[in-house]
């Protein structure tokens, strides 16, 4: 149900434990993981293949089984973060992480790394439970600011975590080194997040009455990624992959009819549908296009043999990494830092408008400039402020119209559409590359790169309209 109640009157700021000094940018290193585990390891796969004596389809695995512990975990530990407290569940996060990270380091085997990777997905709840803290820990003067590092810290930890791929390993290395490093992540920010995010009551309520609703969302989302991600391999008109897509629409609309009519939801209909909060879900979805397709084809794309293939710069993992990828990452962070005092003056809306118009710029430039070097680090340079910015203005168009203790689940439910944008984008870069190919030869053409960069620009104009057409509502609270 929605009324219209003031969303802070009745909210009551913790005082945190420690100074914001200390527990933003601690924050913000917990959460950052989360993007370096889910880039990290894009670019071991065909060594990891190799190592482990498996195909392609197999080692692909190591990706989804990620995806879909995301996808099911998100949005009910967001949840449960709002009813238990969100430290609490922070910390038994970055545990399973842990172990997710051991494993995938103490046995050689496929099924135990595909495991592993699944532990390590719950950690894509890091970041909406992390909006939670802050929201219980600071002022809302302060706040508005916070979200904006930390959203763009995040943004910028894909790229991080490709660079620490390209310094750890090498051709012929042991692809563990590379989960070793993430072990050590998980370490790190298990211990920042004992000693510094504080405690706070959650809500207490509703806890273990939503057990459909909880099967329910976990069966209909896991079926519409599933059908994504393995959709270039079954065939995309294939069998299993339309049977995953009709599944998860009919669970996930049985899901929506039962958590209306449900006295105590799992995640009230109102928090993915009002007018208040759906503009930032698609513009989270669509932002989540237009950052993977710049991510992956850019990797692609300069990795790319030009003597085989007529583009592209030779590049090793290395090279992209401290070449191509670094400077645009300085450039995110420097941009992350800004973006939520530019949301505290202007709006979180015309912020991400603004983001969005020099997100459409940066794919026009790269995809009619790409003859040179400095033509695809200056794109990416560009095309991470868009990222980054546009990262720290979502969390603020929903902080607004949210209460307190809907902040972890609307803010999970706004990271999965991420999540989907993401893996949709990879699905369309993948069939771009393998159906626009050079005459006579399996190599993907300059077109297919082409075509990929106008899809992230449609991508973030749509965005930029969904942010123009959304109309602000203050007095919004979800019960």
């Amino acid at each position: 149900m929605v009324t219209l109640r003031l969303a802070t009157a009745r909210t009551r700021v913790r005082t945190p434990a420690v100074s914001p000094g200390v527990l933003i940018p601690a924050l913000c290193f917990v959460v950052m993981i989360t993007s370096v585990m889910q880039t990290a390891v894009v670019p071991l796969m065909p060594d990891i293949a190799a190592q482990l004596g498996v195909g392609t389809n197999a080692v692909g695995w190591i990706v989804t089984g990620n995806l879909l512990t995301a996808t099911v975990c998100t949005p009910l530990l967001g949840r449960l973060a709002d009813r238990r407290g969100p430290r609490r569940v922070l910390l038994g996060i970055l545990g399973v992480v842990l172990v997710g990270s051991l494993l995938c380091v103490a046995w050689d085997s496929l099924p135990v790394l595909i495991a592993g990777r699944a532990l390590q997905g719950t950690s894509f709840a890091l970041f909406p439970i992390g909006v939670a803290v802050l929201r219980s820990a600071l002022g809302p003067y302060r706040l508005t600011a916070a979200l904006g590092i930390m959203s763009g810290t995040m943004s910028v930890g894909g790229g991080a975590g490709m660079i620490a791929a390209g310094l750890l390993y090498s051709d012929g290395d042991d692809y563990r080194r590379v989960f070793w490093l993430l072990v050590a992540l998980a370490v790190i920010a298990a211990a920042l997040a004992w000693a510094v995010v504080p405690g706070s009551p959650g809500s207490g309520t509703g806890s273990g009455s939503d057990l459909w609703g909880a099967v329910g969302l976990a069966v209909g989302l896991s079926a519409l990624l599933l059908a994504l991600a393995q959709g270039g391999t079954w065939g995309w008109v294939s069998v299993p992959t339309i049977g995953c897509v009709v599944a998860g629409v009919l669970v996930l609309a049985a899901w929506y009819r039962h958590e209306r009519r449900s006295d105590a939801p799992l995640v009230a209909p109102a928090l993915l549908t009002a007018r208040a909060v759906a503009p930032a879900h698609l513009a989270a979805f669509l932002v989540g296009i237009a950052m993977f397709v710049q991510f992956l084809a850019t990797a692609v794309f300069v990795q790319a043999a030009p003597e085989e293939a007529g583009y592209g710069f030779g590049a090793s993992v290395l090279e992209t990494s401290l070449l191509y990828l670094l400077p645009g990452q300085v450039v995110g962070i420097s941009a992350a830092a800004v973006s939520g005092f530019l949301v505290r003056r202007f709006r979180a809306e015309r912020v991400l408008m603004v983001a969005c118009a020099i997100g459409v710029c940066g794919f026009a430039f790269v995809g009619f400039a790409h003859d040179r070097p400095w033509q695809v680090i200056v794109a990416v340079a560009v095309l991470n402020v868009f990222v980054s910015v546009a990262y720290g203005a979502l969390p603020a168009m929903l902080v607004e119209h949210v209460s307190l203790h809907d902040t972890g689940v609307a803010n999970g439910i706004n990271a999965i559409a991420r999540t989907f944008g993401s893996s949709l984008a990879s699905a369309l870069v993948g069939m771009l590359l393998a159906t626009i190919t050079i005459a006579g030869a399996d190599i993907p053409s300059e077109r297919a790169f082409v075509a990929a960069f106008v899809i992230g620009g449609v991508a973030a104009l749509a965005a930029g309209f969904v942010a123009g057409a959304s109309r602000p509502l203050q007095f919004t609270k979800f019960d």
